[in-house]
């Protein structure tokens, strides 16, 4: 997946898919992130079930596919986490969007599968699936700022970056996306709000998203905003090991660790960069 050979990622995944017990099938006792849904049942012409059991962003990133499952399913329903709900409601691949309750799952319907499936599912590689994220309003912001986000997930410590590490970044008007208190000199040190609209506002006024690998890069990424990706060495599948452009977004640029723990290089390269599109000519947005 990493390097784009999606065909033999999905072989692999048939393979996988047939080695397993039927009986495990979203199985109660695992973990939501480790269980698996879809048994290989077709779902052309059916009612088809789709569950979010990751993670906020993997949910963002796979939904691009729901207008393409719905082309072939009678119906679409997918029960989502309730914090991106107002995100989806008018998603063009959703029938029925229900918030994901693990008290009273939604009952299974002719095919179910975790959204993360579909790509294997539907056999579509990302740059056939281009992201689908209804508009959002774009938050007043002053020309030229530049949205920041320093901080990923805890169970991944090494995606985050130490927040002073961030201050050459922090230029001009500067917006942070983070749920926290900051000294940065941003215009609102206060912290992003929890609030996932309120935060897709900011990326949408924003002229410039500079973020690690979390849920607002995926955000960015799907709005389809100029983002730039600060990613560490051997960085999630999904993230290319080789060049700046990834598949999955073409807004995007990514900046990796030329070796595990460097951070200060990868911001040096962010600075110059930033640099270097100052002294461009003002026609010329970020990309």
């Amino acid at each position: 997946m990493r390097r784009g050979d999606y065909a033999t990622a999905w072989s692999i995944a048939a393979a996988e898919q047939a080695r397993r017990d039927p009986a495990r099938r979203d199985d109660h006792d695992l973990p939501y992130h480790l269980r698996w849904v879809w048994d290989g049942r077709p779902f052309d012409g059916g009612d088809v079930l789709v569950r979010c059991y990751h993670g906020l962003g993997d949910t963002v990133q796979f939904a691009r596919y729901l207008p393409l499952l719905r082309q072939r399913a009678a119906s679409v329903t997918v029960e989502m986490q309730p914090r991106l709900l107002p995100l989806f409601r008018d998603h063009p691949g959703i029938d029925r969007l229900v918030p994901f309750d693990v008290a009273a799952p939604v009952p299974p319907l002719d095919c179910d599968l975790e959204i993360m499936e579909l790509a294997f599912a539907l056999r579509i590689p990302p740059d056939a699936a281009p992201p689908v994220l209804p508009p959002v309003p774009p938050a007043h912001l002053p020309p030229g700022c530049i949205a920041l986000c320093w901080r990923g997930g805890d169970w991944d410590p090494d995606r985050s970056i130490p927040e002073p590490l961030m201050r050459p970044l922090a230029r001009g008007p500067a917006v942070s996306l983070v749920a926290a208190p900051t000294e940065l000199p941003v215009i609102n040190p206060q912290g992003c709000p929890m609030d996932m609209m309120q935060t897709a506002a900011l990326i949408s006024g924003a002229a410039l998203v500079i973020t690690v690998d979390t849920l607002v890069a995926h955000l960015a990424g799907s709005l389809n905003r100029p983002t730039w990706l600060l990613v560490k060495h051997d960085p999630d599948w999904r993230w290319p090991v080789e060049g700046m452009r990834t598949s999955w977004y073409p807004s995007m640029r990514v900046f990796r660790q030329d070796h595990p723990g460097d951070w200060p290089g990868v911001i040096a390269r962010v600075t110059n960069a930033l640099d270097r599109q100052a002294g461009a000519p003002r026609s010329r947005a970020p990309a």
